[in-house]
Formats: structure tokens, C-alpha cells, sequence
């Protein structure tokens, strides 16, 4: 059986209990029709002043922070040139401001799960290019510690990495790593303090080899990239030789 299938018929399936429920308006704006396919999110809010800003060249070659300006020349910004960042290249799919960020906000503390399939395409459509021309071995989303897993019901980036997996055939892996503190949250935090908050945060549980394994973390948003660094560290301890990172949304740390 064609593994899509039973996610089109459970996609199908939800589609029509949310119509009993939810009117055809729009999430964010509440004005303009939407429907369940735009995750109930009107052209207007995706594409007028609070709308998706995508994440486009110039920006730092490692991390993709963004750069407002004219640079015709590669450059890494002051984040990582002043700290030791353990995976290869993080790209983002938008920048986290407007409808982007209230839509994650939404879908990660209000189970808006209306946002996810919004929130998956922002990502399948600016990362899956780039795995056209490399063989890939796991994607690997974030792990939440058990006790935010049982507050929230569900880990974000799990999902939004399922469908990731979905549209490029790179199996999804859970195992790999546990998140074994649970860690405060990194909101309101420096840059030395989200790279001690995450220091001892994870571990590698994985039982399979990894050796020359080229790995995609995911994530639903980097700010410094402390999470990504630490967990990618884990995976290149134990034998990966490539870990790359993508988001959906790309925080800017003021």
C-alpha cells in the first residue's frame, strides 16, 4: 500500500469534522474566508504586511541568520565565529515575526493542530531542494523532555518532521536522542545562557551504527542554534558525518 494513502484519508477525514465545527474564516484576521486546505489562513495574512517573510540569500553561511544589506560575498556572522557550532549548515524556511509566529505560537501552546499542515509546507518547500542531490540517511526531529511532552501531548517538531520524511523518503528517526533534563525555556534567554541551558540537556540513546550517517535535524524554530549545536554534537560523537539543521522559522536574537 501507498504510504500516503492513509494520511490522504485521514487528512480528508479531518477536514470534514473541523467544517462542523469551524467556519470557513480565516485564524489571524478573522475577515476573509479560508478553509481548512490554507490551514484556515487567508492569502491576505500569508502575503500582506504581517505575512510570510521568506528566508533568502544574503545570510550567514553556517546558521542562515539573515542579512539586510547587499553582500555578494559568503560571510558567517558573529554567532558562530564566537562560539564552537557542531552541525555543518542550519537554514530556516521564515523568518519568526507575523503570521508565522503566531500560527506556531498557536499550534505548539494552544493545540491549534489546524496550523500544522501550514506550518509543514513553509518547511517542505524551502528544504526539500536541497536533498535532491545528497543521500541522507535519518531525519531527526528535537526530542522534548517527558514532563513538557505530557504538559503539551505532543512534540512540534516530531510532526512537522513526519512530514518532512513524507515528502522526501528520508526515514524519520526518534530514537537516535532523549532530551534527559528538563531544561527552562530558552524565550528569554542570552546566548550564553541557551548554550549552558541546553549543555547537558540531551543524550544519545541509539542502539543502530552511524557511522558516515548524513542526518537532518529538525527543528520548528533556531535562534542561536544552542539546541541544534548541542544535539548535533551528539549525533557527530557517535559516528554521523554530516548533521544539517532545518526550521520552519528562524528567530533573530536582539
Amino acid at each position: 500500500m501507498n504510504p500516503a494513502l492513509p494520511f490522504a484519508f485521514f487528512r480528508r477525514f479531518t477536514e470534514h469534522l473541523l467544517a462542523l465545527f469551524y467556519p470557513e474564516v480565516c485564524q489571524m484576521c478573522r475577515e476573509q474566508r479560508a478553509t481548512f486546505a490554507q490551514s484556515y489562513i487567508c492569502e491576505s495574512c500569508r502575503t500582506g504586511k504581517t505575512g510570510i517573510k521568506w528566508v533568502e540569500p544574503p545570510f550567514c553561511e553556517c546558521c542562515g541568520l539573515p542579512f539586510l544589506g547587499d553582500i555578494t560575498v559568503t560571510f558567517e556572522c558573529f554567532n558562530c565565529r564566537d562560539q564552537e557550532v557542531h552541525f555543518r549548515t542550519a537554514r530556516s524556511a521564515a523568518q519568526f515575526s507575523g503570521v508565522v509566529k503566531e500560527a506556531i505560537h498557536r499550534y505548539k501552546y494552544n493545540h491549534a493542530s489546524w496550523f500544522e499542515p501550514f506550518l509543514a509546507d513553509l518547511l517542505i518547500t524551502a528544504a526539500k531542494p536541497s536533498f535532491a542531490s545528497g543521500d541522507w540517511d535519518f531525519i531527526v526531529p528535537i526530542p522534548l523532555h517527558w514532563r513538557k511532552m505530557r504538559q503539551r501531548t505532543f512534540n512540534q517538531s516530531t510532526r512537522i518532521a513526519q512530514h518532512l520524511s513524507r515528502a522526501t523518503r528520508i526515514p524519520m528517526n526518534t530514537r537516535l536522542l532523549k532530551r534527559v533534563l528538563p531544561t527552562a525555556t530558552q524565550t528569554r534567554l542570552s546566548r550564553a545562557e541557551r548554550a549552558a541551558n541546553v549543555k547537558r540537556a540531551f543524550a544519545f540513546h541509539g542502539t543502530e551504527s552511524l557511522t558516515n550517517a548524513r542526518i537532518v535535524l529538525v527543528d520548528d524554530v533556531l535562534t542561536t542554534g544552542a539546541t541544534a549545536s548541542a544535539c548535533a554534537k551528539l549525533l557527530r560523537q557517535n559516528g554521523a558525518a554530516v548533521v544539517d539543521v532545518w526550521t520552519v522559522a528562524r528567530n533573530i536574537l536582539k
